[in-house]
């Protein structure tokens, strides 16, 4: 089955008059000039930057980067938080031709190494005195590297490394290049081609060595083109960058978004504030994996625990009508009469206070992805007024690739497909997608490109799904994680995960059993959520390892697992568990710098321990 119908692949993409990114940005700059384009936190203070500035702040570092002979085509590398010298350094460099890549901050040295080798990279920018000492430990085997740029100097201020410069300097040097060459920069803006590589992201590397996706022109732009289908947002409408801007829907959310609505990106001070900001900035639109979503559930669900009893009470009863004014609409059966104005008033009185507890008053879009999420998840939002809508997308798609019509939710599924794009099923069910969004192949690995975009430049996804009548698509899992039982039966992990990370008190899980007679899993705990149910409690423990082992604990645990069951057919029931003594961090091997845990790994590190779910007694 294919749906859509594709652009033609040689067609040149327009959006807004431009034909590149870059382009765009500086018509941007200039139709937008004293609009607040980027806001940071610092110290507790909100400190704003225009578009006129967000784009002279950007070519500085670009005539800094002509000035010390970078050429179009070379790259540069960015190890830093989110902050806006991200986008100085990533934007400025993609004006004047050259590429650009980021590098997870929690990356070891060794990561740090291996993409600086690949990409040829010249200059790294780099946050602060962290990521600094990574490099030193590197730089050696980097020969292309000719220079560090540092932004936070704390704990630096007496640095005496030739190799290395403030990044307030770096921007003064390029501030003075553009004051005595005014026509370079717009020059290399001009020059841009929709066919040029604009960045590379490197993939995660679970079943390998690290790849660079290129990412052209021609892949932002259509994608610029397409922010309309998905969001509604009007100039100067608030968002938070707090996803890692390596990954690629942050990138798209943070950097190139923005130049279709204008919506101003505000960056937190750290990243232990995400939540307190939510609240603070109270966003217009945020995408956020699952994760974030299950964390807010969570905030809300242990808070009603320790309510009055008059106030659980109410929130009972709002959520039990919401939930079936939710399924109302998505049966398409309209609510109309009393009924309809009950709820009105209950939207008001209750549920608004609840939005504004979680910071989400102002939200007009909320959207997520990068992970299967819980459908009951999805309701629990629904239920308490705000529509938490699927996309689906990767690497190489460019980001988004579809999404949900927020007239037309369809709980399950991701929504339908970018128009201008064909999506259909290929062997084993693998979703193909073909369409301008398609990257340009993975950096100087042409026999990897070839494996993954067939001579009909059909993108092979690696994920299998379902396209229903109405061209919804519905992702089961990846393909290379479907569980075989030795019974023959064929299990998607993935759903079973999606139902025990419902749980406020689960984190993360991964299903085992391939080859096996039934399933087990590894749980990830939540540490907040049980740490304040072994509390109040008073449950004895010393840290976090002994928390794991305390039998209430693992009778909690006992208990989510078998509730879940009672929703799954019985060869998908879990019949045992183990909880990770392990408090696991980015930089641990078994979590992707987004924060899920890689099977395989998993699968490795604790074949002990799985093997004693799987002993005979």
């Amino acid at each position: 089955m294919s749906i859509a119908a594709p652009a033609s692949s040689s067609s040149p993409i327009q959006a807004y008059g431009q034909d590149t990114p870059q382009k765009l940005f500086r018509a941007r700059s200039r139709d937008w000039a004293a609009q607040a384009a980027l806001r940071h936190k610092k110290k507790g203070i909100w400190a704003s930057t225009s578009w006129s500035e967000y784009f002279e702040r950007a070519g500085a570092i670009g005539m800094a980067l002509h000035g010390l002979g970078l050429q179009r085509g070379e790259a540069i590398a960015i190890l830093s938080e989110n902050r806006p010298e991200w986008l100085y350094a990533d934007l400025g460099a993609q004006c004047m031709g050259i590429l650009s890549t980021g590098i997870y901050p929690t990356s070891s040295p060794e990561q740090v190494q291996y993409v600086l080798q690949d990409a040829g990279v010249r200059v790294l920018f780099v946050e602060n005195q962290e990521q600094y000492d990574k490099v030193l430990t590197v730089r050696g085997h980097c020969p292309a590297l000719q220079r560090i740029v540092i932004t936070d100097l704390k704990g630096l201020r007496d640095l005496a490394d030739p190799m290395a410069t403030p990044f307030e300097l770096f921007l003064a040097q390029g501030q003075a290049l553009a004051a005595t060459d005014p026509q370079r920069f717009d020059a290399a803006i001009d020059a841009s081609r929709p066919e040029d590589i604009a960045f590379l992201v490197y993939t995660s590397g679970t079943t390998g060595a690290p790849k660079g996706a290129m990412v052209s022109n021609r892949n932002l732009m259509f994608q610029i083109n397409s922010v309309q289908q998905y969001l509604q947002l009007q100039p100067l409408d608030r968002t938070l960058s707090f996803l890692p801007l390596c990954h690629i829907a942050e990138r798209m959310s943070t950097a190139y978004n923005p130049l279709a609505q204008g919506q101003t990106v505000h960056f937190p001070e750290n990243a232990g504030t995400v939540f307190n900001d939510v609240r603070e900035v109270a966003p217009h639109v945020i995408f956020g994996p699952p994760r974030f979503w299950e964390k807010m559930y969570s905030q809300v669900t242990l808070y009603m625990q320790d309510a009055l009893p008059v106030a659980r009470k109410v929130y009972s009863q709002v959520l039990a009508e919401g939930a079936a004014m939710a399924q109302a609409r998505l049966d398409g059966r309209p609510i109309t009469g009393w009924r309809a104005t009950r709820y009105a008033w209950q939207q008001k009185l209750v549920l608004s206070n609840l939005r504004s507890f979680l910071g989400l008053q102002n939200i007009k879009t909320a959207m997520t992805g990068a992970a299967p999420v819980p459908p009951d998840l999805l309701r629990w939002y629904m239920a308490v007024g705000i529509d938490l809508l699927e996309a689906f997308g990767m690497t190489e798609t460019c980001g988004f690739c579809t999404s949900m019509p927020a007239n037309r939710i369809r709980i399950g599924t991701a929504g339908v497909c970018a128009q201008g794009t064909e999506i259909r099923l290929g062997a084993d069910d693998e979703v193909l997608v073909r369409g301008p969004n398609v990257f340009a192949g993975y950096w100087k690995l042409p026999e990897k490109t070839r494996e993954t975009i067939d001579a009909d430049g059909w993108l092979h996804t690696g994920d299998c799904g379902t396209i229903d009548a109405d061209g919804f698509l519905s992702i089961k899992d990846r393909l290379k994680d479907i569980i075989i039982t030795s019974g023959g039966k064929n299990i998607t992990p993935s759903n079973i995960e999606n139902h025990l990370k419902f749980s406020p008190y689960i984190a993360d899980a991964v299903v085992v059993g391939e080859g096996r007679h039934y399933l087990t899993c590894l749980v990830m705990l939540d540490q907040d959520n049980v740490a304040k149910f072994a509390q109040d409690r008073q449950v004895p423990y010393t840290d976090y390892a002994s928390m794991t082992r305390a039998p209430e604990v693992l009778a909690l645990i006992q208990a989510e697992l078998a509730q879940v069951n009672t929703r799954l057919a019985r060869v998908e029931q879990i019949k045992d568990f183990r909880i990770i003594a392990q408090l696991l961090t980015a930089e641990d091997d078994e979590l992707t710098p987004t924060m899920k845990l890689k099977r395989k790994v998993m699968a490795s590190k604790y074949a002990t321990v799985i093997a004693s779910m799987y002993a005979t007694t």
